[in-house]
């Protein structure tokens, strides 16, 4: 396909604009996707405001977004297995798939894989991309493009459950009612847990957990989280508790909430990358720490849970933008963070 493209790029730290760029040629591996919507994620946000995660630095204009869905327009001669017309999400990780990580089966740890928005890659802010046929995932009919874009942050929640081996008979908590709280939460219902609680201090987020599933929620500004925890536990303690807003506070009230010999896996990323944690406590209680760096082998799981109706990902978008008014969409959502659950920028027209 020829022509140019829209693409929203990053000026400066909180300055966004346009480029007109020439619409990509898919390699012979590759198809094209018209992207309809992508999902503003919390990385999205923080290069936004600071210019940098770590060592990751924005070097301007750089193109932010890395939760496309859209629709295949173009194949490569050696694609098989998707067509045009083909609704799809896109994995954003491109892997090198020699070393040992990827050969163990560990991809998302891979050293030298190329994801969108992670600089110096630029991300899918635009009408077209082209990507890696094995890294879309074709969409059910009765799925939609904007659900296309929010199985990346979906296969994060999933990951999570994976990762606490989460299961039936259990009553889980999850910390932070953000979107890969909330993700998280519904994830745990779909494997089959048993309760799932979520704690937060946003009662406009705690809504939302309770619309989305959540057997209960618990604003730890206004109430005892302790004495809520006893009751609903039968004063026994979690079975397994997910971290997602990556603060001390809660990363020790998990340590406290859980019973002994349980798991907690580690979602959210701090703003100092370092915490002070009750270690004490927890090798008096032997819980084993997980972790998740994004995620392995789930787009397909994730996809069939929301097709069956597992799981209700059209509830997390909370705002859509225009992709004319990107500068809007990116200000609001890191001003309006107590309203704004879930922002995706709707691309096509």
């Amino acid at each position: 396909m020829e022509g140019t493209m829209k693409v929203a790029v990053m000026n400066g730290i909180g300055k966004m604009g346009y480029e007109e760029r020439p619409i990509p040629v898919p390699a012979d591996d590759e198809v094209l996707v018209k992207l309809d919507y992508v999902g503003i994620c919390g990385s999205d946000m923080h290069y936004y405001e600071m210019g940098r995660i770590g060592d990751y630095v924005v070097e301007p204009p750089f193109v932010l977004g890395h939760e496309p869905g859209g629709v295949v327009v173009e194949v490569g001669k050696n694609v098989t297995h998707l067509k045009v017309g083909d609704k799809v999400a896109l994995e954003p990780g491109k892997t090198c798939g020699k070393c040992k990580f990827c050969r163990e089966g560990k991809y998302n740890l891979c050293p030298d894989v190329v994801f969108f928005a992670t600089p110096p890659v630029d991300g899918v802010f635009q009408e077209y991309v082209a990507h890696e046929a094995n890294l879309c995932f074709k969409l059910p009919e009765n799925m939609s493009t904007l659900e296309g874009a929010l199985i990346e942050p979906l296969a994060v929640g999933f990951h999570a459950a994976n990762q606490g081996e989460a299961h039936v008979g259990q009553t889980a908590v999850v910390f932070g009612a953000g979107c890969i709280g909330l993700v998280s939460a519904m994830a745990l219902k779909a494997r089959g847990v048993s309760r799932v609680y979520v704690v937060d201090i946003m009662e406009k987020r705690l809504e939302k957990a309770l619309e989305l599933g959540a057997d209960g929620v618990i604003n730890s500004m206004k109430e005892d989280i302790f004495e809520r925890t006893n009751e609903i536990t039968g004063g026994e303690g979690f079975d397994l508790a997910i971290e997602t807003a990556g603060t001390e506070i809660t990363t020790n009230q998990a340590i406290q909430l859980v019973r002994k010999g349980s798991n907690i896996v580690l979602v959210g990323y701090g703003k100092t990358g370092m915490m002070n944690m009750m270690m004490s406590l927890a090798l008096d209680k032997e819980v084993t720490f997980k972790t998740v760096f994004r995620y392995r082998h789930i787009y397909p799981m994730a996809i069939e849970a929301v097709a069956q109706g597992k799981v209700n990902l059209k509830g997390i978008a909370t705002h859509i933008f225009d992709f004319d008014d990107i500068q809007t969409a990116m200000d609001r959502s890191v001003q309006e963070k107590a309203e704004i659950v879930k922002a995706v920028v709707k691309i096509s027209k």
